[in-house]
């Protein structure tokens, strides 16, 4: 199945792409897709997935055609 993957901020700037479409075989969880995305990077507890627009678990199990999205942490600023 075909996904799209994207990184967001910092994450961009480690992986060095913003975006990128993968090939993946069905059945596949948001960690297993970060796993095929970066394998050179462990998925770190404290960034966020979204699966569709839609903040997800890691366990979350990605379909054909959907879109895989991770941010790093959300910190807040100075009122």
């Amino acid at each position: 199945m075909q996904i799209q993957v994207r990184f967001f901020a910092a994450l961009r700037e480690r992986v060095g792409v913003p975006a990128m479409e993968i090939s993946l075989p069905e059945g596949v969880t948001v960690a297993q897709v970060w796993s095929a995305a970066v394998p050179e990077e462990r998925l770190a507890d404290n960034i966020l997935a979204a699966k569709n627009m839609q903040y997800v678990g890691f366990d979350a199990v990605v379909e054909e055609g959907d879109e895989i999205a991770y941010f790093p942490p959300v910190t807040g600023g100075a009122v």
